[in-house]
Formats: structure tokens, C-alpha cells, sequence
């Protein structure tokens, strides 16, 4: 793309907002002088932080509201009145071709009921999916669904799969990725009859991407393939499994190396081996769940990250509006979808 890449912000969205938003808008200016941004906010709050953005300022039209969706505001309320909020005027933008991608650390579940109705979904794609990269010891994976869809049928595991792997190449520059099942272990005939079916189909498709087949959950951390697919409920649940080990082996590492003298002295002397494993899996640093799928993107941030996690969020936008995702997407389902035998259409409900 020549033109710069408009990102839409919702600068109300997240705990520490807007002086978060405007915080890591800026670090993400600094480092990609290719995008630009629209920010959706109350002026009198938002204009204060945006007038000490040095980098930020120069590239970021401000369009004022006062509506603000509540962390805690149910799915069907947030549709009913907050389409003129800063989160739905952000998806709005996406939606009317003023935005290239809508980013927002607002409620999830009020931001993929807007997203849905406002986008849509690509044609063919009956379920939108969350998707969210992961720290594992080869490197990145991508996992997903991580809660849009708890039930799941195998035309919606072939959809992520296809869906996953565009994200992978995008993001993770993998030319050919690895595409695994979540699965109760990796033999053929284990698993629920959706899973089988899924993976019966990916073993016959053509595609860009390579079917490893059933993957376990310790494969998620091995990093055994470049994508996980699974449905929402099991996705959701092993993302915060995943979240909470993180948090406790840290927990025990502090208290390891701050409960003693030695342990103190242990520390000073690995200290750059600690700054590098802090680095690798300091969630920040992999913050920004996508929603794939919808006819537009929409990148979702934890609500509780700092300035550095939002501008990751924002660099994930910033990537996947540069790579023209959805077209990939679509062609990638039809390549799938169009090598397939006709049993097997038959087989997971065909289209």
C-alpha cells in the first residue's frame, strides 16, 4: 500500500484510557512512519494527552463523543446504544472506508457484537473467529478461536484454518505455515466427530498452508505448528491456562531470586539471561487479538496493558491492513473449499 494506513481508535477503551491509548499510539507512530490515525473520544479529556504526543499529534485527527461503552455493559445494550460511542464510531470508520482497521482495550464481548453487526462477515464465513499470537519455544503460534464461538461444527474448523494461516503468514511471516488441531491426543481417530471431520477434509484440500494434523495441549508451548485451531470454549480456556502458568512462573521466579542473599547474588550476575526471558514472554509484547473473518479488521487489546502492549495492538492492525488480509482470506477458502471432494462437502454440511 502507498497511501499512509489509517487506523480508527477507540481512545476510550481500557483501563488506564485515554492516556494509555494516546501513550502507545505514539510509541507506534515513532516506529511505523506509514500509518495515521483517527481517534474517537471526548475531546475535553483526550486533546490533553494528544497535545504531549510529540510524534502523534501530527498524524491523528480527533473526532469528539461522549458515549463511552462500560467495561461491564452486556453485548446487547452496547448495540443498542453505543453505535455513536468511541468504540462504535471507531468500527463505523472501518465499515465507511475511512479506516483501513478499528483497534480498541474496550469490552470484548461489546466490541465483536458491534464489529459483527457493523462489518458483517466475509462472504462464505458463517462465524467470525478470535485469534492471538503466543510466545512458545520456537518462537510464535498463533491460537484460535479464543471465545467467539463456544460450539463449533468442521466447516467452522476448516474456516479458522484457513483463516489462521493468512494471519500467520501476515504477521508472523511464515511462508507455508503449520496448521494443527487441538485435539484430546494425535491419533486419527481421536477426538469428537467435529474435529475428524475438519481434519479429513484439511488432509484432502489444496492450500497454502501445511495440515500437520492433531496437535496436543502441550504442542501449544513446543510451538509445535505455526497455527492452533479449536473452538472458542477450549481456545478461551487454554489461553487463560496458558495466561495464569506465565503469571505463576514468574511469581516463583521472584520469589526465588528476592527471598535470599545468594539468590540476590544469583540474579545480578544472570541478568541479561533474565532480561531476555522476560522479554520472550512478557505478554505485552504479543498483546492485540484479531478478529478474523469480519469484512474489515478489528483488533482487540487487553483492557489492563500499558502504553508498549497498545502499541503492539496497533502494529498488529498496521500489518494486517499492509497485507490485504481479508483478499487473502477469501482466496485461500476458495482454493480449500474448491478441492475438496464432493463426499467430503457432504460430509461437514458444504456451503
Amino acid at each position: 500500500m502507498t497511501d499512509p494506513i489509517t487506523i480508527a481508535v477507540d481512545a476510550m477503551g481500557g483501563d488506564d484510557a485515554p492516556a494509555m491509548v494516546v501513550r502507545g499510539a505514539n510509541l507506534a507512530a515513532r516506529r511505523r512512519p506509514d500509518a495515521k490515525f483517527i481517534f474517537f473520544g471526548d475531546q475535553a479529556t483526550v486533546e490533553p494527552h494528544l497535545a504531549r504526543a510529540d510524534v502523534l499529534k501530527e498524524r491523528t485527527e480527533l473526532n469528539h463523543t461522549e458515549i463511552v461503552v462500560s467495561g461491564d455493559e452486556k453485548p446487547s445494550n452496547a448495540l443498542r446504544r453505543g453505535r455513536k460511542s468511541s468504540m462504535g464510531l471507531a468500527i463505523q470508520a472501518v465499515a465507511d472506508g475511512a479506516a483501513h482497521a478499528a483497534v480498541s482495550a474496550g469490552n470484548t464481548g461489546a466490541l465483536m457484537a458491534m464489529a459483527k453487526f457493523t462489518l458483517r462477515t466475509l462472504p462464505g464465513i458463517h462465524r467470525p473467529a478470535i485469534a492471538a499470537v503466543l510466545p512458545t519455544r520456537r518462537g510464535e503460534t498463533v491460537l484460535l478461536d479464543l471465545g467467539a464461538n463456544v460450539e463449533c461444527n468442521a466447516d467452522n474448523l476448516v474456516d479458522f484454518a484457513a483463516m489462521g494461516a493468512v494471519f500467520a503468514q501476515t504477521v508472523l511471516a511464515r511462508v507455508e505455515p503449520t496448521v494443527g488441531i487441538l485435539n484430546v491426543g494425535n491419533e486419527e481417530m481421536k477426538g469428537h466427530d467435529e474435529v475428524r471431520e475438519a481434519a479429513a477434509i484439511l488432509r484432502r484440500a489444496d492450500s497454502h498452508f501445511v495440515f500437520h494434523g492433531f496437535v496436543e495441549g502441550d504442542d501449544i508451548a513446543k510451538g509445535t505448528t505455526d497455527v492452533i485451531v479449536t473452538d472458542g470454549f477450549t481456545g478461551n480456556v487454554a489461553l487463560k491456562t496458558v495466561e495464569g502458568v506465565s503469571r505463576l512462573f514468574a511469581d516463583f521466579l521472584r520469589r526465588a531470586l528476592g527471598g535470599s542473599m545468594s539468590g540476590r547474588l544469583g540474579y545480578a550476575i544472570a541478568r541479561p539471561a533474565f532480561k531476555s526471558l522476560r522479554e520472550k514472554i512478557d505478554p505485552r509484547r504479543h498483546n492485540g487479538a484479531l478478529f478474523l473473518g469480519l469484512n474489515g479488521t478489528v483488533v482487540k487489546s487487553h483492557g489492563g496493558t500499558d502504553a508498549l502492549g497498545f502499541a503492539t495492538a496497533l502494529e498488529v492492525a498496521i500489518d494486517m491492513a499492509a497485507g490485504s488480509v481479508n483478499e487473502r482470506i477469501l482466496s485461500e477458502l476458495e482454493q480449500v473449499h474448491a478441492s475438496v471432494a464432493p463426499q467430503d462437502q457432504a460430509a461437514v454440511g458444504g456451503r
